[in-house]
């Protein structure tokens, strides 16, 4: 892997779990020295995270990490349940047993993260399971874009996560969305799916003010 590549995987990081929060800097000189690279590969990067929607480079003013309006939050989660829902769609028509299993042991790890109340372990198993559904669709284009959308949201994802209860209804989400897919009901798994992931009512007013808390910080 490419020092670029690396340095674009480990900000994409540092953003998705809010240690670089939305509106933050990225100083080319500070990054150069933090990760001890030249100004190229720190160029490259900020670049490559343009291009995914997490950085936005400014003329004159350089990178800051992006900041999404409530209303685009809207529109990107609506695509994002679409996109998924056609993935759990064609998943229970394509299961296979590997993904089963996949499936599985990312649910298995999301309850004993949820059991400790633990957001954080839990936002990594919760990756693991819809990367596991995108999968198991065996479509790659359709995997492609839908894991170029889940990168731009990840931050907000997270931060869903740190809601009052919503690791137990995310649980129970997954539950209903394997149990579909195991029955091979192509139409559940797909209103299950979208419902888990779509943003609305109550869920974006929390997720709204989990971002102001956070860019407060």
């Amino acid at each position: 892997m490419k020092i670029s590549e690396r340095l674009c995987e480990t900000i994409e990081e540092l953003i998705a779990t809010g240690e670089l929060a939305p509106g933050s800097a990225l100083d080319e000189a500070m990054l150069v020295e933090r990760y001890a690279v030249s100004r190229t590969p720190v160029r490259e990067a900020l670049i490559q995270l343009a291009a995914e929607g997490l950085v936005e480079l400014r003329p004159r003013r350089g990178a800051v990490v992006a900041q999404a309006t409530p209303q685009r939050l809207v529109e990107m989660f609506e695509v994002m349940a679409e996109l998924e829902a056609m993935c759990a769609r064609l998943a229970a028509r394509r299961l296979h047993d590997a993904d089963l299993g996949a499936l599985e042991t990312a649910l298995a790890r999301c309850e004993a993260a949820a059991a400790q109340r633990d957001p954080d372990a839990y936002f990594y198993a919760n990756e693991d399971f819809h990367r596991a559904l995108y999968t198991a669709s065996h479509n790659d284009f359709l995997v492609e874009q839908t894991l170029t959308l889940q990168r731009k949201l990840r931050p907000y994802r997270r931060l869903q996560l740190r809601v009052r209860h919503r690791l137990q209804h995310s649980l129970a989400e997954h539950a209903e969305i394997l149990a579909a897919l195991r029955a091979g009901d192509a139409d559940q798994a797909m209103a299950a799916t979208q419902r888990h992931v779509v943003v609305q009512g109550e869920r974006f007013a929390d997720l709204l003010a989990s971002l102001q808390l956070l860019t407060a910080a």
